[in-house]
Formats: C-alpha cells, structure tokens, sequence
C-alpha cells in the first residue's frame, strides 16, 4: 500500500483490509472484485492485483509461509528490489539497504552530488548498520519523509545534519512536471435507492473492472443539485462536475443498490462523488 501512496491516506485501509484479509490463505482464496473493492481509494489497482496474486503463489507454492530471501521475495508477484530490500531488514533482519524517494534525497544532500541508479544502491548499502539493517532503513525512510523534505527541508532539527554536504535545498538537475489542468463531467442517477454505474472493460489500461458513474455533458440551465469538486491524478488536476439526472443515451452499465456500494471496486473517483453526495 505504501508503493506510491502517503501513509497518512494508507493507515485506514491498512486496518480495514487486514480486517477483512486477516492471513495470507483468506486473501489467496478472496474474488479480485472483493479484493478490488477493498483496495478503492488507494489507486493504483495494479498493485492490488499484483498482491493478490501473491498471495496466491505464497499459499500454493510456499505453503502459506513467505519467502525469506531478498530473492526468493522478488519471485512474487508486485516485488520488486526496494520491496524485497524492506520486507527482507524490516521483517527477518537481513543486512540490505533500501533506497525509495526518500532515502534518494537524503542520499543525494548527504553526499551533495545527483547521484542515481546503482551508485544510489552502493551509497545507501555503505552506510547501512548492518546489527539492526530494518530500524535503519526505516529511520532513513522517516528522515526523508519528515525532515529532509523536498521543499524546505528541516536542517535545523536534522539529527545528522553536520555530516551533509548540501545543509538545504540542492538542485538535483530534476525538473518538476507541470501540473496539468482537465475539466470532466458526470451524471449521478438515482432511482428506487439504487445508483447507475458503468464498468470500465476488463482491459483496459488503467483501473480494469472498476466501477464509476457514466461520464456526460452537464448543462448547468437543467434542473439538478450540480456538485463541483477537485480530483488529482499524477500530474492532471481535475475538475469534476456532476448533475443529477437522466441516464445518458448510449450507455450500458448497470443499477446498483446503495447498499451494496461499499462491496463494490469503485474507482477513488467514484467513490469521492458518492461521498460528496451523501450517496455513501
């Protein structure tokens, strides 16, 4: 859940999906839609499925029991290097470095060069206390994320500030991207305490089988509550007009009962108009 997302919007979902997964065996054998539906919220549904899937592999072909090799965890599925590197010091102990956002930055001022790729790996490898690698890597993690900040960094309260050579912001020769801006409409239709929802296609390229409201033209002379809210993803920032009103022509989906929303995969998007509407 942390791959791309900020803890403060993970903690809650953490609770609720290990409430719901509570081991390895429930997960494995959970429906992705369910499986979907508790991950909504938290974007990037690949990596639920990807999870999933490894859940899969852990309980057929590991038993229930997982790997306990930096290897044999990036043999799963969604696992990758700094994934491995974490579960691996974090959970049993082993001497290996991780290097996320975070660690880069701090890495990078530390050393006062824009260093990357392995050399970063090298860097975060060398300081590494090998007696206790999870509780390091994890203060290097929290550094990052709460004092050495991207924009204002906090060398004032920095434990290790007079080992950095940059003490400050550095240019790191990045360029930021623009923030891109979109406007986007949908129709919120209601009848007998049930919504209509769309489903995206099976493969499509981003968030496959979710569910939302069907897009269409909102006409603000038309009767109907309009609602206007702010959604952000990567680097679009959206606004979001919705109306209540008639089901627009040409569109399949389906009625859903209200009660049965929070069942469903809904796209964050979805779920945020459902909310704002008092829906859900």
């Amino acid at each position: 859940m942390l791959q791309q997302t900020r803890v403060n919007a993970v903690l809650e979902h953490y609770r609720l999906f290990l409430k719901r997964f509570p081991k390895v065996e429930i997960l494995a054998s959970a429906r992705e839609t369910s499986v979907l539906a508790a991950w909504s919220g938290l974007g990037y549904y690949r990596r639920a499925r990807m999870m999933h899937a490894a859940a899969k592999k852990v309980v057929k072909d590991y038993g229930g029991k997982f790997p306990t090799t930096e290897a044999g965890l990036r043999e799963l599925p969604g696992i990758g290097r700094y994934t491995a590197a974490a579960i691996a010091s974090i959970t049993f102990s082993l001497p290996t470095a991780v290097v996320d956002g975070n660690v880069e930055r701090v890495l990078q001022r530390l050393s006062g060069k824009a260093v990357g790729g392995e050399q970063l790996w090298e860097a975060a490898n060398g300081v590494l206390d090998p007696k206790h690698p999870g509780d390091f890597n994890q203060a290097m993690m929290e550094l990052g994320a709460t004092v050495c900040l991207p924009r204002g960094p906090l060398c004032m309260v920095c434990p290790v500030v007079n080992l950095c050579h940059a003490r400050g912001e550095i240019d790191l020769g990045r360029a930021s991207s623009p923030q891109q801006k979109r406007e986007i409409s949908y129709v919120l239709a209601r009848q007998d305490s049930s919504v209509f929802l769309v489903q995206r296609p099976t493969d499509a390229s981003l968030m496959a089988g979710m569910w939302e409201l069907p897009e269409g033209q909102v006409n603000h002379g038309t009767n109907g509550t309009c609602l206007t809210l702010r959604h952000s993803i990567t680097v679009t920032d959206y606004t979001v007009r919705v109306v209540e009103g008639e089901i627009p022509e040409n569109i399949a989906g389906s009625w859903v009962v209200e009660s049965r929303l929070g069942k469903l995969p809904l796209t964050g998007l979805a779920r945020k108009i459902l909310r704002a509407a008092e829906v859900m």
